[in-house]
This record gives C-alpha cells, structure tokens and sequence, in this order.
C-alpha cells in the first residue's frame, strides 16, 4: 500500500511504500551534502548547474531534498528496485522537478563509468547479506533496501568512483559499525575519506549513524567533525535537527 508524504521542504512531496518509508538518515545526507552539518558541502545555485548521481535513490527523497537545499542541480537517481523507480518518477512528476531529475532502474554495477558527474551521494544498504536469516531466501523491498542483496560496500565506492569527475564529491550515509570497511573500499576505489561527523540518537548514547564525505584523488587527511545529537533527553528533536528540517 502506497502513502504521499509532504517532507515539510518546500512543498516537496514523496510516495512511499507503507512500511518502507524513509529515515531521517536520508535527510541527514542532504543536508551533509548541502553544507547544513559543517562538512564542505556543494555550492548553492552555481553558475553551472552540478551534476549529482544518487545511489540507491529509493523514493528519490534525499535527492529531491538536496535539490531544494541547493536551490537546483541536474540529478539521477539509481535503483534496482523498479517499484521504488516508479514511485520516485511519479513523484518527480507531481513535484515539477522533471526538468531536473531523473531516475533509472537499474544495478548499480551496471552502470557504466563515465567521470561525468560532480558529486554523488549515496544511503546504501546498511547490513550485510546472511543467507540463512528470516527473509533472505525470498526477500520483499524492505529487506533489499537494508541488505547487501546485489552490491556491497565495495560496490558502491567503485561505481561512484567511475561516476565522479577528478576531484568530485562523494557523501555517503551509513552505519559506525562498517565503518572499517567504508574507509577501507573508498581508498581501495581512489577516493579519499575528509569529513567524518557521527550521529547519536541523543546525548550520552553510542553513535548509530555516520556520514562520510570523501573526495576522488584528495590526498590523505581525515577531518572530524562535531557530533549531532538527533533527541533532546526529553525525545523531541534537538536544535541541529530542526534547523536541518527548517523548522526553525
């Protein structure tokens, strides 16, 4: 069953899949992207339009809300999923921004490099593939969307590598506890980790999410930036967070 959600940006509306629908991981990696965190984040309204790649778009949300952010950018949005595809073109759609994105179905690993683009973001799968757990013999969206079904970590750093002009960009979403591997198959792909920013779910507790901007043929030197805490220890959203969301 599917549901229309406005994002709160700009009017920005997404469909999604009841049960599937998007985190506030998505839109920690736009605004990371966007600059919002502290990270060096792509420039506003350039003089030329950027080109960003989106990898594992899901619903298109993270790169319908850094197309808002940055006021414009050309943008596609990869998905082998082809429902998540259909969605997110519907929704392209409804929002006016056909103009500017667009998403293709396909296996990451079979796009073709291309040093095309500017930057490219991406919220991979987080949790790697163990055949024998509950719905691994017959997985449904929700389980592809979260598991390394068809590409891993090294995947997803290879292919934005061939996407990326020299020097471009990569942001990347995804969990502390991979985060070994992450540094490890960037630099393996050529592209070197430079912001490194931690995300708690509030105060005092282990950080449960990272964010990850690296840089196509940068030389070594790894920058740590401040935390942000998602809840006040009274469960509301802190400041960064409202402000992230533009609420505030």
């Amino acid at each position: 069953m599917e549901r229309t959600d406005d994002t709160g940006f700009g009017g920005i509306q997404v469909i999604q899949n009841k049960g599937s629908g998007y985190g506030v991981d998505a839109v920690l990696l736009a605004a990371f992207a966007a600059g919002e965190t502290g990270a060096k984040g792509l420039p506003a309204r350039p003089a030329k339009p950027l080109r960003i790649a989106d990898l594992g778009t899901g619903c298109g949300v993270a790169a319908f809300i850094l197309h808002h952010k940055l006021g414009g950018a050309v943008m596609t949005g990869y998905d082998i999923n082809p429902n998540a595809i259909d969605r997110a073109e519907r929704a392209c759609l409804m929002n006016g921004l056909s103009g500017d994105i667009d998403f293709v179905c396909t296996d990451i690993k079979a796009i073709e490099a291309s040093a095309a683009f500017d930057a490219v973001i991406t919220n991979p799968p987080y949790f790697r593939r163990t055949p024998d757990e509950p719905g691994a013999a017959d997985p449904d969206e929700r389980y592809v969307a979260r598991h390394e079904t068809t590409a891993d970590i090294s995947d997803f750093a290879a292919v934005s590598s061939g996407l990326l002009r020299a020097g471009g960009h990569l942001y990347m979403v995804h969990r502390p506890d991979r985060l070994a591997d992450i540094i490890t198959e960037m630099r393996a792909a050529g592209i070197e980790p430079k912001e490194l920013q931690f995300v708690v779910p509030k105060e005092g507790r282990a950080a449960n999410i990272v964010l990850i901007h690296s840089v196509k043929g940068a030389g070594a030197e790894l920058r740590m930036l401040p935390q942000i805490a998602v809840h006040t220890a009274e469960g509301g959203y802190t400041e960064d967070i409202l402000r992230i969301y533009e609420r505030i």
